[in-house]
């Protein structure tokens, strides 16, 4: 990053008379500059960022078409929280989150609770800090304690809940996943759990590998432990990626609410949902499992509002663009999408499946994502951070990183299949992953790195 002392110097053809040719880098200039100009100096500023289309380390949306597009700039001003200035946006959220309670098996999606985010860590907080003021007043209502909470999750869980734990201050208690339990699956669960568990998130697509955890094989560990114990433990279901694949390509699998200890799912509105950033979703099995004392009534501008969120202010269009992408794709567009994104995983894993130095960590049939690792029999010479290093120079971004705490000396390497990414696409990245692999697995000797320069990467 440029010092405070440099300066950005303004391309002299871009410029008009009188006007600055450079800018200080990290203050406000003293002078203003012509609309053009200044969106030149940041066009050009901005052109170093890669392209969208081939970053493979992503879950988030990159694409909309023209008329989203439309829609977008046409509500750029629309203020999510100021519901009576923007009634009409208002009521398009509360039929969105009937859609997602119905599309998550609801039995009353017209008579439950959600609300949309602005995106899925701040949806999935909301459920944690549900579940916990669901614990707590239970545990005053009782004459208990309600010091040292705790909530239940797999060691590969998304940063975000590390973040809701720290910053709500629920101790974390997280399960280890092995190569023999890949996923938190109910393994050894009444270990972790006691009075003070507020209770187990569920992952369906663990951002390490994409693999679904088996929402019902743990409710159903949940439900022996209470028949031993008497601990009641609700489960939150962090869909973030897996809330909009598994209602359409998985539609028998059962996690959502179907699943009775389900009280709440979050997912990302601008992952598989195909909105452009900054959208997520939160809904509750029914009114029950949302604790009034959660929501605010506040006055805002001329109107009392009822307001359910972390963040206040917040951009209306991307709840619009979800509205559009469900009149737009309805069920069978949806389907189409999703299956051919599975499609073209599962075709990826299976081709690198049969590369000599890999093995695959699972093949990119629940949601559209997929990880694979070195084979200890594989050349010593260089490691998957030296091919992604390879790939970079070719456009692609695909990460490599270590596993969990557990796992943590067992590398990776993840693609994650968003719209867009087409079979022939998918074939030319095959290529250059085999003409990679090949220049390095003839290195005759280690490959030079320095550890400083490894591109790291963070979920």
């Amino acid at each position: 990053m440029p010092n405070v002392n440099d300066d950005i110097e303004a391309n002299p053809i871009f410029t008009r008379p009188g006007e600055a040719t450079s800018y200080p880098a990290n203050r406000i200039p003293q002078n203003e500059s012509l609309p053009s100009t200044a969106y030149q100096v940041v066009h050009d500023q901005s052109m170093l960022d890669g392209n969208a289309r081939l970053n493979l380390a992503t879950f988030v949306g990159t694409w909309m078409d023209d008329e989203a597009t439309k829609l977008y700039v046409e509500a750029a001003d629309k203020n999510m929280v100021d519901k009576d200035e923007y009634p009409a946006t208002a009521a398009v959220e509360t039929t969105c989150v009937k859609m997602v309670a119905a599309m998550w098996n609801a039995k009353d999606p017209d008579n439950t609770i959600g609300t949309s985010t602005i995106g899925s860590s701040e949806a999935a907080m909301l459920g944690g800090l549900a579940m916990k003021r669901k614990w707590s007043n239970a545990r005053k209502a009782a004459g208990k304690s309600t010091e040292k909470p705790n909530l239940v999750l797999s060691s590969a869980v998304q940063v975000c809940w590390e973040k809701f734990c720290n910053y709500f201050e629920v101790e974390a208690r997280f399960v280890p996943i092995s190569l023999e339990h890949k996923v938190l699956d109910g393994y050894e669960l009444e270990k972790y759990v006691d009075e003070n568990t507020i209770g187990v998130v569920c992952i369906m697509g663990v951002t390490y590998t994409g693999m679904y955890e088996p929402v019902k094989e743990v409710s159903a560990k949940l439900d022996q432990i209470q028949k031993d114990t008497g601990l009641d433990i609700p489960i939150h279901v962090d869909g973030a990626s897996g809330g909009f694949i598994a209602p359409f390509c998985q539609p028998d699998l059962e996690w959502d609410f179907r699943v009775d200890r389900v009280v709440s799912i979050n997912t990302s509105g601008h992952k598989y949902g195909l909105v452009y950033p900054g959208l997520g979703w939160v809904v509750w099995r029914d009114k029950e499992a949302c604790p009034d004392d959660l929501i605010f009534y506040v006055s805002y501008l001329g109107g009392s509002e009822a307001t359910l969120a972390l963040n206040f202010s917040r951009p209306g269009s991307q709840v619009l663009l979800q509205y559009y992408l469900f009149l737009r794709l309805g069920y069978e567009g949806y389907t189409r999408v999703q299956s051919n994104s599975r499609s073209v995983a599962m075709y990826l894993a299976e081709e690198i499946g049969k590369m000599e130095p890999f093995e695959l960590w699972n093949d990119g049939s629940d949601i559209p994502v997929f990880a694979w690792y070195l084979k200890d029999s594989a050349s010593k010479n260089w490691s998957l951070y030296d091919l992604a290093d390879r790939l970079r120079l070719k456009g692609w971004l695909i990460p490599a990183y270590p596993m969990p705490d557990d796992l943590a000396d067992l590398t990776v390497q993840r693609i994650v299949v968003r719209n867009g990414l087409s079979h022939d696409l998918a074939t030319k990245l095959l290529g250059d992953i085999k003409d990679d692999v090949a220049f390095l697995q003839k290195l005759d000797g280690p490959m030079p790195r320095d550890a400083a320069t490894t591109h790291q990467f963070a979920h």
